[in-house]
This record gives C-alpha cells, structure tokens and sequence, in this order.
C-alpha cells in the first residue's frame, strides 16, 4: 500500500509502526458512511503513503485490512430489518460481541507491543482505553464527538501516563475539558488530491449523513426560500426522519441524489455555487464545511459547534444563527453570485489547502506520535 518512502525518521532509523483503532459503526470504504469514516480512511491512506507501517482495528468489509490478523477484524453491524438501521444505537447483542471483539484485539497488540510504537484511536468506544495501561504502547485517542460518558468515565480509570488526547476543534477540547478530558488541538484536514477546484455554476447543495441533527430539511427550505436548486447527497441515517421529513419537500429542483462515492461528491460539490451546512447539535468540526472549501464551494452555515473554526478566515463563506432559514437563504443567495467566479473559487480553495489539507496536517500528526512515543520511553 505504500507509495513513497518516508522522508523523516521519526523512531532511531525507520518510520513509525502504528496501530490505527477505527470507529466500528461502519466499515472504512467508499461510498464513505460518514466524515468520521472518511477521516479515519484518509488517515491510513496518508500515513501509509508517507512510508509509515500501519495496521488497521475495523469492522470486517474495510479496505486496507490487507496487513492486518483476524484478531484485528472487528464484527459487522447487522440489522434484521435493514429499515430499523440508525446511527444511534446497535442491533440487540451487537455491542457484547463487539467489547469482546475489542478486548481480544487489544490483547493481540499487548502481545505484539514490540512491534508496534503507537496506538492512534479513535473508536467512540471505552475498552481501548481500558486497555491502555496494559498495553505498554501510548495510546492517542482523537476526540471526534461530544463528551461521551462511556469514554469519560475510561479516562478516569486510566493512568496519565498511559493515554493522551487530541480534539478535532477548540470547541471539542473545551467540550471534554470541562468532563476533566485534556486534549491538544488537531483539525481533521482533507487529501488535496482528492476535492479538486469545480467551476460552480450548479446551484446550492447539501451533503453529509441524513439525520435530524445534521437537518438537511432545513437546508432545503432555505434553497426553497432563496429560489434556488439544490441537491442533497448522502446515507439516509434516519429512514423514518427521511420519510417523513424530507421526502416531502423533494421535488423538481430540489432533488436527493443518494450515496455517492468520493469522484462523484467531488464533482457535485464543486458544481456548486454554495454548499449549505446546517447542524441542530454541537457539531464537533464539520468536514463537509472544510470539503466544500477544498472545491473552491463557498459555505453558508448554522453557527453550531466547532463549524465557526472550519470556516475562519474563508474568502467566501457567511455564518448564521442555528435553525434560522431566512438568515441561511439570504446568504446563499449572496455566496452563489460569486459562486461561479473563477478567482473567488480559487481563493477559497488556496485558503482551504493552507489550513486544513493532509499536506499541511499530516506533520503535525507525526509529531504527537513521536512525543507520546518519547513520553512512554522515559516514563519506562
């Protein structure tokens, strides 16, 4: 899976050897379930191509698991009824079989500890750091959500020195600090390679993982009340919200395109004139804002969570009150006149890659490994 050797050396005279954790709602593949998946993918991708040896902890059906033993391979999520799939909770007796899953992987790397020099977590699930005084590898978990009180209370079991964190915004940190969670900060980024400058000119468009808390119906009725065509991509999370909901307000120009893989959301989101985001919860960072960015798409968005973050700075971007449409519609209105510009759209891409690209992040990244890695040297 490598495609170019790494130019630093970051453990005596070779690259890092890191066990990547994913989160085990989903498998890591295209079309992607959601941002988290999407991050963590691009995660393997990047440190393999930098020359970094990693093996992946994902649920069976991933890509890169090409490295990995069984032990490593975390069970699917199975519905019996695929209408009742939420991304909200579990079949019955899925997370059982899951924490085992779990804990037997974290024994397989305790035992497998001198082969490994970092463990880069980021499962919404407590048995890792359970584990992490065991293990004798540093483990850093990447804090991708609100508090959730299953880690929170993980943390308290755990040593210090056995774990360390990152929050994907400042807004994230400040969220878990006040649970008594230190992290450092760390945006998730995006490959530069992969959203590419689109010329505009296609109306507004919403993407992301249909749920009520990410409220693409909101989005529709400001493009319903600003007179513009939009078009709405992603997983239906939520079939009853979509159903009744949603649906309703589909129509001749506003139109659910599906589940699309990475080309085709590229070439949707940089065919647009502005991308609308509309969280109703405290979204930790908003990958879609920074995406939608990268294409040269500028962003109207609920002011909700870490988004503020994601979009500072932007040479084409405008922030509302959350829930508030006719706010939302007046600035997609203003944003899509100058979505179609060449120079605009340039702009925002060039100021999108400086901040937030993998080719700007993926140092940062090594480096705390390479400190948590020197942290668990001198503590042992």
């Amino acid at each position: 899976m490598r495609t170019q050797r790494c130019t630093r050396r970051w453990h005596g005279d070779r690259p890092l050897r890191i066990a990547v954790i994913a989160p085990s709602r989903h498998p890591l593949r295209e079309p992607h379930a959601g941002g988290l998946e999407r991050m963590v993918w691009e995660r393997v991708r990047t440190l393999r191509a930098r020359g970094h040896e990693v093996l992946l902890c994902a649920p069976e059906g991933s890509d890169f698991l090409d490295a990995s033993p069984p032990e490593l391979v975390l069970p699917a999520v199975r519905w019996p009824d695929p209408r009742s799939a939420s991304d909200t909770a579990y079949p019955t007796g899925h997370l059982k079989g899951h924490d085992e899953a779990m804990r037997g992987a974290m024994r397989w790397l305790g035992a497998a500890r001198r082969r490994i020099d970092v463990i880069d977590n980021h499962s919404l699930h407590g048995v890792v750091l359970d584990a992490a005084a065991a293990l004798g590898v540093p483990v850093v978990t990447t804090l991708h959500t609100p508090p959730l009180p299953e880690i929170v209370a993980a943390h308290r079991r755990t040593p210090a020195g056995a774990r360390s964190f990152l929050a994907v915004s400042e807004h994230t940190r400040a969220a878990w600090s006040a649970h008594g969670v230190e992290a450092s900060v760390l945006p998730n980024s995006f490959a530069a390679e992969t959203w590419r400058l689109g010329a505009g000119g296609g109306g507004l468009v919403w993407s992301g993982r249909i749920v009520p808390e990410k409220a693409p119906h909101l989005a529709l009725a400001a493009a319903r009340a600003a007179g513009l065509p939009i078009a709405v991509a992603g997983r239906i999370g939520d079939q009853r919200y979509f159903e009744q909901v949603v649906a309703p307000l589909l129509g001749d120009r506003a139109r659910h395109v599906g589940e699309l893989g990475q080309r085709q959301l590229d070439r949707l989101v940089g065919a647009a004139d502005c991308a609308l985001v509309t969280p109703m919860w405290q979204e930790p960072f908003g990958l879609v804002v920074a995406e939608a960015l990268a294409t040269g798409t500028p962003v109207a968005a609920f002011d909700n969570g870490g988004v503020a973050e994601v979009l500072a700075g932007s040479p084409a971007a405008a922030l509302v009150a959350p829930g508030d449409v006719a706010g939302l519609a007046v600035a997609a209105r203003l944003l899509a006149a100058r979505g179609g510009d060449r120079i605009v759209r340039g702009e925002v891409r060039r100021h999108a890659l400086d901040r937030l690209s993998s080719t700007a992040r993926l140092p940062e990244i090594e480096a705390h490994f390479a400190r948590a890695l020197q942290r668990q040297q001198v503590a042992a």
